[in-house]
């Protein structure tokens, strides 16, 4: 991958991967992991975009994709057990991205919803409005809406125990 590339179109986005592979995964090497595919596969797929949309939104399709096919592929080739996660935790060094305890929980609410649940949250935290939601999801703005404020409601039950 040039540096260029790099430079110009992965760096200026980085916020958005990180929030993606973020969301999609346990720990620091998992996180690594993702964001260099999701990278890895903006530089391959750079031919590809044919400006029909803006970059970030090909930078989220390109990294929800990828972060979605990679966790598919982690659920087949193992599960790993409560027991097991809840030592890789307790490992975790201070300087993890994962540190502060608001967005830890937040993240672990977020986790706990379904794949597609989870994207669209993830897009609208990142403030993209309902027809940006809309395109990547190849969704429409009133289903995307719809979604939401279920999605919210889901996260206050996950996050305070009761409905809202």
């Amino acid at each position: 991958m040039s540096k260029d590339f790099y430079t110009q179109f992965i760096l200026p986005y980085a916020g958005i991967i990180i929030k993606i592979c973020r969301a999609y995964t346990d720990n620091e090497e998992d996180f690594q992991d993702y964001y260099q595919e999701v990278c890895l596969q903006l530089w391959k797929s750079r031919d590809n975009f044919k400006g029909e949309s803006k970059w970030s939104t090909w930078v989220y399709r390109i990294s929800l994709n990828v972060s979605l096919s990679l966790l598919r592929k982690d659920k087949k080739i193992s599960k790993k057990s409560v027991a097991l996660l809840a030592i890789e935790e307790e490992q975790e060094p201070a300087s993890n991205p994962f540190q502060e305890e608001s967005l830890k929980l937040l993240y672990q609410a977020i986790k706990k919803l379904s794949e597609v649940d989870r994207a669209i949250i993830l897009l609208y935290l990142e403030e993209k409005s309902y027809q940006e939601i809309a395109e990547i999801m190849g969704l429409s703005p009133t289903n995307i809406g719809v979604k939401i404020n279920r999605i919210k409601k889901k996260l206050k039950t996950l996050l305070y125990g009761k409905v809202y």
